[in-house]
């Protein structure tokens, strides 16, 4: 293989300017949300990065994660080297990571379409669908919160991009950042690499060969974590796996089925037509989808056949599905663009519009309670913000909370995490700290204890509060929706919520507050 092939010099072009300004109408129509949903799996890691301090009780329900990946020190150093409110560092972090997947939607466009209109239309339509889900997986496209895939999308995009326009050194860099950040999606990406590859290869012979590529992409199994056996789940692991009902694909309903089928239908067609203004390279990812799809389905079901499959669950095979139902809008979007320019050009801008105006109402209906931009701020229109905001400005670093387990889908919360925006220490919940059991199962025992311990809290009578200390002597404060019983001292009380110090315990170490 040539030197000069690895190092293509063809470079993307990149409306830059152009690109920053669907960047600012992407946070207007999808918003912005602080701690919700995973980013209250993802923003601890990075608090606990740049304040060592912090999270000194049950740390384990996030860095389960954030120590198989280098975001959360990524998003934590730079808290620390700008000396930037966290919550300021996460916005701008989002924004950026917002930018860079716009971005990479323009250059994978620019591999895939040869007319400007028809990358233009790729990239509109993406924006205005960026917070779709992808089918029943359980993933948007794109968060309107800070993880790690928000950065690893962009970075997945990008991969696809150079690999397609045989910058295999680039591909290559792609692929092991993409690593770094999120390990399990890097485990789709390579392997849509290699299908890719080998399919082109039988498609177009004169291709050359990408060992490198290949060797890796077949070498990211090797990734995953270990504890991978046949056997049947039991205990708090077997409930907090089943919790998530779309890890299994016979849970999946026809309308979920369509989502997988249909689009798969769709590519086979667009390989197998030599549509205007479409490039090789189209075709060549159009056919590498199909495979990639139909793979993934077959492994899912696979799983679903037999419970001893339990533990192999979490490796979530849908999850292809992200890149697939990305990468379908994408080109969908070019496809409109390119066959409605000449006659009917009304129709892209008006599509456009439209979408635009049903996932703003889509993202609004979400987060009821919640502003649609949630800009850093002291203060909050959302009573249970407010009180997270109260407890990070009021109570001590190690303070270690219990709230009840069932508060993330309580109303009013919007799925605004705990630890995320108090920056405290909690029992588990759960839903949220179950989705991280569900990936590690040495956590399941503590999950269960701490949620269990805490269920039905926001009834507990004083009495109830002594004997929670008892088994959990750490805990030194409890937010409370409704009103607190008496005999416990409470400094926060704003409808509907009340924070106060845990009651002290006869012959405890612990006192009230500590």
């Amino acid at each position: 293989m040539r030197f000069s092939r690895i190092f293509n010099p063809r470079p993307f072009s990149l409306p830059i300017g152009r690109l920053g300004l669907l960047t600012i109408a992407a946070l207007l129509v999808h918003g912005y949300h602080l701690g919700t949903e995973d980013a209250e799996i993802y923003l601890p890691g990075a608090l606990k990065a740049a304040d060592p301090s912090l999270f000194s009780f049950a740390p384990e329900f996030f860095q389960s994660h954030a120590h198989l990946s280098l975001f959360s020190s990524m998003v934590g150093w730079s808290i620390r080297l700008t000396h930037l409110p966290p919550d300021w560092v996460f916005f701008l972090w989002y924004l950026a990571t917002l930018f860079a997947a716009l971005v990479s939607c323009w250059m994978l466009a620019e591999a895939c379409f040869e007319s400007p209109r028809a990358r233009w239309g790729a990239v509109l339509v993406t924006t205005v669908l960026l917070t779709m889900p992808a089918t029943n997986t359980g993933l948007l496209l794109v968060d309107p919160y800070l993880t790690a895939r928000s950065l690893s999308t962009p970075l997945c995009l990008f991969t696809l991009a150079v690999f397609l326009r045989k910058q295999f050194a680039w591909a290559l860099a792609g692929l092991l950042v993409t690593a770094a950040i999120h390990p399990q999606m890097v485990v789709y990406l390579a392997f849509l690499l290699g299908v890719i590859h080998y399919g082109g290869r039988a498609t177009v012979p004169e291709e050359e060969p990408v060992p490198v590529l290949a060797g890796l992409a077949a070498s990211m199994v090797f990734l995953l974590p270990s504890g991978f056996h046949l056997e049947r789940a039991h205990g708090a692991y077997r409930e907090a796996l089943y919790s998530r009902d779309y890890f299994f694909l016979y849970n999946w309903t026809w309308y979920h089925w369509l989502g997988l089928l249909a689009p798969l239908g769709i590519l086979a067609y667009l390989w197998r037509s030599n549509l205007r203004g479409t490039c090789c390279a189209m075709r060549k990812l159009c056919l590498a989808l199909v495979p990639f799809g139909l793979a993934s389905i077959a492994v899912a079901a696979l799983f679903a056949t037999s419970p001893a499959f339990d533990m192999f669950e979490r490796l979530q095979p849908l999850r292809s599905f992200h890149l697939i139902t990305l990468i379908f809008i994408l080109l969908m979007g070019g496809i409109l663009a390119e066959f409605t320019a000449n006659k009917h050009r009304w129709i892209l801008p008006a599509t456009t519009v439209l979408l635009a105006i049903g996932m703003f109402v889509v993202g609004k209906t979400t987060y009821p309670d919640s502003p649609h931009i949630e800009l850093p701020s002291s203060s909050s229109s959302n009573p249970w913000i407010n009180t997270l905001l109260w407890v990070r400005h009021n109570t001590p670093k190690d303070a270690v909370f219990a709230v009840d387990s069932r508060y993330f889908e309580a109303p009013g919360t919007d799925m605004h995490g705990f630890r995320a925006i108090s920056e405290r220490s909690a029992l588990a919940d759960y839903y949220k700290d179950s989705g991280a059991v569900s990936l590690f199962p040495s956590l399941a025992d503590s999950w269960k204890s701490m949620s269990t311990a805490t269920t039905g809290l926001n009834n507990f009578t004083e009495s109830d509060f002594k004997h929670l200390r008892e088994e959990y002597p750490q805990v030194s404060w409890t937010v409370i929706r409704g009103q607190a019983p008496a005999g416990l001292e409470c400094p926060f009380a704003q409808a509907p919520y009340t924070v106060c110090k845990m009651p002290e315990v006869v012959g405890s170490v612990f006192t009230s507050g500590e």
